[in-house]
């Protein structure tokens, strides 16, 4: 397995480079999965529950009524929108998530050594855009999802609801994310961390010895 990975990460450093971050993104999930109930069991037996929470309107309904970029109504889910709770066990279950994999994925994934204060600059950016794109998407698909799962399973399709809905934001994230730590976390070119791998062997012996 070690001479594939290595031969793989010589002749495919691309390829290589998106299976390590799948995998690493895919333990981001996990944790992510294991996370958001926790969360939202917490902050729901608090009284941000039942305080709805809307920002940034972007459009118009069908109905007459304004789309809101985020919009969590108050009240328990499916009735409700999960209100502020809602909201904050999405946010702080991401940013934990988004911290942990930012140095795993410039360490492991792409092995970078930039500046790691503008790496992460950039990374904040990233994440900013991509929450704010995944937000509006929720908005189509979150609502439907809760009130099927949870009419049918109760409780059990709550939380089926809630992995439901952090898979697709994690699918999205993966799409999204690579080509932009791609360009985040390049090195400079012949650098023995530019895609990932070390130099071929003819190179380092041609260095030693000069």
């Amino acid at each position: 397995m070690r001479t594939f990975w290595a031969d793989l990460s010589e002749r495919r450093p691309t390829v290589a480079q998106f299976v390590m971050f799948s995998l690493l993104s895919t333990g981001m999930t996990v944790l992510q999965l294991a996370l958001m109930p926790l969360f939202k069991w917490v902050l729901t037996m608090t009284p941000l529950v039942d305080q709805t929470f809307r920002a940034f309107a972007v459009s118009t309904n069908a109905d007459g009524s304004t789309f809101f970029l985020f919009d969590y109504a108050a009240g328990p889910l499916p009735t409700g929108g999960g209100g502020l709770a809602y909201f904050l066990a999405v946010q702080i279950t991401l940013l934990i998530a988004q911290v942990i994999n930012f140095f795993l994925q410039r360490n492991i994934t792409f092995k970078s050594d930039t500046d790691v204060w503008r790496a992460a600059t950039w990374y904040f950016v990233a994440y900013v855009l991509i929450t704010f794109a995944a937000a509006a998407l929720q908005g189509f698909y979150k609502a439907p999802i809760y009130q099927w799962m949870v009419e049918r399973w109760g409780s059990t399709g709550e939380v089926g609801a809630d992995l439901v809905t952090m898979i697709i934001n994690a699918l999205i994230s993966v799409l999204v994310y690579f080509p932009i730590l791609k360009i985040i976390f390049k090195q400079p070119p012949g650098t023995d961390a530019d895609a990932g791998t070390a130099a071929p062997i003819d190179q380092r012996v041609a260095a030693a010895t000069r």
